[in-house]
């Protein structure tokens, strides 16, 4: 399969994190097209192609959004429920990404609709072979969705 065009938004506050992600997504050849939205206020501007993203188009979303909930400026679930509250955009898939491990953060994702819900390993290894499986079953085994599902 080609990764041509292939594109993820990590939205990640912590430096070692995004470096451990990047690295672990490069290692299966994951890591074409990746933008570090450093919080959510980046996140959601990239997303609806505002502010410094204006010239980005809806036409190509990212296929994938690594969300982190505990975020500078406007915190995950925000994001998540702007992302998931718009035609443009619900249909992106969305998985978070945190070291939460509050349950009513999990509850809250998936009543905002995340896609899946996955509790950072502290352990190094542990990290980087998460990643690697999420990388490969939504760029790889997953079908994304159409482009008319971008459409209002």
């Amino acid at each position: 399969m080609a990764q041509v065009g292939l594109q993820i938004l990590l939205v990640e506050d912590n430096p070692k994190d995004v470096k451990l992600t990047l690295h672990a997504l490069s290692e299966e050849n994951l890591a074409n097209t990746i933008h570090v939205a450093r919080d959510g206020e980046e996140a959601l501007d990239f997303l609806f192609c505002r502010g410094e993203f204006a010239s980005r188009s809806f036409d190509h979303p990212p296929r994938l959004v690594l969300l982190d909930l505990k975020l500078p400026k406007v915190d995950g679930l925000e994001v998540l429920r702007e992302v998931k509250g718009d035609a443009r955009t619900q249909a992106i898939p969305v998985v978070v990404l945190t070291s939460s491990r509050e349950e009513r953060d999990l509850v809250k994702s998936y009543k905002l609709g995340a896609n899946a819900y996955i509790q950072k390993p502290v352990e190094f290894d542990a990290f980087r072979q998460a990643v690697k499986k999420l990388g490969l079953f939504w760029l790889v085994v997953n079908e994304p969705p159409p482009t008319t599902a971008f459409r209002p």
